[in-house]
């Protein structure tokens, strides 16, 4: 079992021990998402910790998503709940970059791409092959997107 599986389910039990509603239902839920990833596909396999880790933050950006549509809707208690549901995965996840350090990263994946023949919009699949490895679980795709168009329209 993977380290970062193991400490969810440390989690839990403690979460549980504590009658920590909310921290229990959260873990319990991104624990049976890990689940079905493992047993989804042609055999059942365990996740390693990246794998583990882009659960996690697929299921944080749901409950982020699902904050934000019921803000939208009125509904501050369900919006309020989803949001410190977000926020509780948001810690097993590692920080994120921030926009001066995903910029500097970007700019030195440009330079390597220019280095290497490509150039302007067009260089944009080159730039984030380049870069994606080296922000990987540390920046959402669209930020990095954003991100790089800026740079090379700019």
């Amino acid at each position: 079992m993977t380290s970062l599986k193991s400490k969810l389910q440390e989690d839990l039990t403690a979460a549980i021990r504590a009658r920590d509603e909310l921290r229990s239902s959260t873990l319990r839920l991104t624990l049976t998402a890990i689940t079905k990833e493992e047993v989804g596909g042609e055999t059942a396999r365990e996740l390693s910790d990246d794998e583990v880790q882009k659960v996690i933050a697929k299921e944080a950006k749901k409950r982020r998503e699902a904050a934000e549509a019921f803000q939208q809707g009125g509904r501050t208690e369900s919006a309020e709940r989803e949001k410190a549901e977000g926020e509780l995965l948001d810690a097993y996840l590692p920080k994120q970059l921030s926009d001066d350090e995903l910029g500097a990263i970007v700019a030195q994946a440009v330079e390597e791409a220019k280095a290497a023949g490509a150039e302007g919009p067009r260089a944009m699949g080159a730039v984030m092959k380049i870069v994606n490895p080296k922000v990987a679980g540390r920046a959402e795709g669209g930020r990095v997107a954003a991100a790089v168009k800026q740079l090379l329209a700019g």
